[in-house]
């Protein structure tokens, strides 16, 4: 049953929080920015409002998902580390000699609240409304981009995976106890995941035993392993992630995971995302950016982008909404004659066809200045499209190859090659490094690097989470050089 949390109940050590929590303390700023009654209303339906044990409080429950965001910590280490941090305490709206939830209790938040909720552009639109609030964001230009997260299972089985977080602790604690090798069973020879979930198991009894147990590096290694555990546990055959798929940041080095499409103003405020499987092309999400940052109260008059975004739907789209766009021309992606189902990956420099699959090689045909236009053919792994499920009408049973031509149509951009001739086109467009450094303060400041989840569920909530925070310390950032 849902019960909305009542003011904090006077407690004689209160006063602490006055006292050891500074004015300038980013939670304590952060509570201040944003009033978190919006979350009953969101998740109002996923409770039920007259039967059963109250709930643990939906606006603690979410503050709990923007901790683990901010510190990069474990569902445990996060619950662990409450107990004590006062901080943490006032952030969630405890009292400070309150208990904490059990961390089980942020699973069953992700998987049973947020499940079916349009939580990344939720999110999104409210930090970006904040920040139209408080005059911060003042920009008519978004910058465009991707960004890419790796799968956590990563093409791995549920015992590669307890086994390389089983072997990242037994390594942390042999550098304190050189004789545990001696108490610890015997290492599982062959693949079978009960075995290794019986040994993982072990593991850890025998870990937790020891009185260098309490050392951060050593509990933060298990905490991790008893997380992994739990999601193997969860569903016993979380051996991949069956919504990642594989993309290509050149033609020899790929990835299994999501895409992020971003975008964002000058003032390094993001106003709309877009998270996709990670065989995607950037170019295609272009329109739904715009859209959904002027859905945000965002004006957009210009749009910053690399060669992905200048295909020729794009053109004619910004060019209809008189939109300037920033994006320079790239001949394999800006003829107009292509299939909107077959993807261009502006890194690989190859297509990409409709089952996600990347060619293997490039040839060009004709010569310049003569009146037939010169045609790129791309041809792809033959035996991949033998086995295709959707090789229908693509592929032709027996068939010894398989390709896709391209007209380069030099004409057809004529405008736009004027305008990225131009002074004011050259200048603007070096601003487009500052969604670069985003990209990497959602990577290596929030662990955007590597999915936290199973699923493009775990994705949109990380997602959602993780462009909130930053939001979030960027307006605070901009009022404080107010």
């Amino acid at each position: 049953m849902l019960k909305r949390q009542e003011e904090l109940v006077l407690s004689p050590y209160s006063e602490l929080y006055d006292l050891l929590i500074p004015a300038d303390h980013e939670l304590r700023l952060m509570l201040e920015l944003v009033d978190f009654e919006f979350i009953y209303q969101e998740l109002e339906d996923k409770y039920c409002l007259v039967n059963g044990r109250n709930a643990v409080d939906p606006i603690r429950m979410f503050k709990f998902l923007l901790l683990k965001v901010i510190y990069k910590m474990s569902d445990r280490d996060l619950i662990n580390r409450t107990k004590t941090d006062l901080a943490f305490k006032f952030f969630l709206g405890m009292s400070p000699e309150d208990g904490v939830i059990d961390s089980s209790l942020l699973t069953k938040f992700r998987r049973q609240r947020l499940k079916d909720k349009n939580l990344l552009d939720m999110l999104i639109a409210k930090s970006v409304r904040i920040a139209i609030d408080h005059n911060v964001l003042k920009s008519e230009t978004i910058i465009v981009d991707a960004t890419h997260t790796v799968s956590r299972f990563n093409k791995k089985s549920p015992v590669d995976i307890l086994r390389n977080y089983s072997k990242n602790l037994r390594k942390v604690a042999y550098g304190l106890d050189e004789n545990l090798k001696a108490k610890l069973p015997a290492k599982p020879t062959f693949n079978d995941l009960d075995t290794e979930k019986v040994y993982t198991q072990e593991v850890i009894k025998t870990i937790e035993k020891q009185p260098y147990a309490v050392i951060p590096a050593v509990s933060e290694a298990m905490n991790m392993l008893k997380e992994k555990l739990d999601d193997i546990n969860e569903a016993s055959a979380e051996s991949f992630d069956d919504d990642a798929r594989t993309g290509h940041k050149t033609a020899d080095t790929s990835f299994l995971g999501f895409k992020t499409h971003i975008a964002m103003t000058d003032e390094r405020i993001i106003t709309a995302a877009v998270i996709t499987s990670g065989e995607k092309g950037d170019g295609p999400f272009l329109q739904e950016l715009i859209e959904k940052s002027e859905d945000n109260g965002v004006e957009v008059k210009a749009v910053l982008g690399d060669r992905a975004y200048s295909g020729k739907e794009n053109i004619e789209y910004t060019e209809e909404k008189e939109i300037e766009l920033y994006a320079r021309l790239n001949p394999q992606i800006s003829q107009g004659s292509r299939k909107e189902s077959w993807d261009y990956n502006k890194d690989a420099e190859r297509f990409i066809c409709p089952a996600g699959h990347l060619a293997i090689r490039k040839a060009r045909t004709g010569k310049k200045g003569q009146n037939k236009n010169q045609v790129t053919t791309y041809y792809f792994d033959v035996e991949k499209c033998k086995n295709c499920p959707i090789s229908e009408g693509c592929y032709k049973n027996g068939a010894k190859s398989k390709s896709y031509s391209v007209s380069i149509l030099s004409d057809t951009h004529s405008t736009h090659k004027e305008f990225q001739e131009t002074e004011r086109f050259k200048k603007k467009v070096k601003d487009r490094y500052m969604i670069e450094a985003k990209n990497d303060e959602l990577k290596n400041r929030h662990g955007y690097d590597v999915s936290q989840g199973n699923g493009l569920l775990g994705m949109d909530i990380q997602g959602a989470t993780t462009i909130f925070v930053v939001n979030l310390k960027r307006i605070i950032k901009l009022n404080q050089e107010k």
